[in-house]
């Protein structure tokens, strides 16, 4: 009689802890969808490789563009002999492509040390990473792509599109530069 209890209480047990381990796995699977990882909305351009929706910064991971204003600095460029200021350039480009459209967003788990949001953002299924850089409006930047746009790079350099045909320094290598004057 003793042993028909036990086996009854076991099993009971053995249902209950199924159940909480589907449940937990259930809760850990949706939280962790791609949903939770995704910011969807009309973006504000704060620059050629930085987005704001719906108050979220948001830092276009592994492309640099030029800076619009870096430290109270502005990146510049020089195109046909003149000094053009190739942050407002890749700002613009940005803008104009993006024109009123919604983005969508695929954001990574950690944001950066400026506290912004990481991701790559699409434009209906066009990404704008890969269209900034494939263009000559940015840059591969090594460092954080793993060699992500460097194809696209090399398109742009091949066809000497946008900074291609202008003589310009890396915009990391430009920060770099403005961080050790001061």
């Amino acid at each position: 009689m003793l042993e028909k209890k036990w086996m009854s209480l076991m099993k009971k047990l053995s249902l209950n802890l199924s159940s909480l381990i589907i449940i937990i796995f259930f809760y850990i699977s949706f939280s962790y969808s791609d949903e939770n990882n995704t910011i969807k909305g009309k973006a504000i351009v704060l620059d050629g490789d930085t987005i704001k929706i719906k108050g979220e910064k948001i830092r276009f991971g592994g492309i640099d563009a030029p800076e619009s204003y870096y430290r109270g600095k502005k990146q510049t460029c020089i195109d046909d002999n003149k000094e053009v200021f190739c942050g407002q350039i890749s700002k613009d480009k940005l803008i104009e492509k993006i024109e009123n459209n919604s983005l969508n967003c695929k954001i990574q788990k950690k944001k950066d040390r400026y506290k912004r949001s990481v991701g790559e953002c699409f434009l209906k299924d066009e990404s704008l990473s890969v269209f900034m850089v494939r263009n000559g409006y940015a840059f591969d930047w090594p460092y954080y792509s793993e060699g992500k746009f460097a194809n696209d790079q090399e398109y742009a350099k091949m066809n000497s599109l946008g900074f291609w045909n202008m003589k310009f320094e890396y915009p990391w290598e430009w920060k770099k530069k403005v961080r050790e004057k001061k």
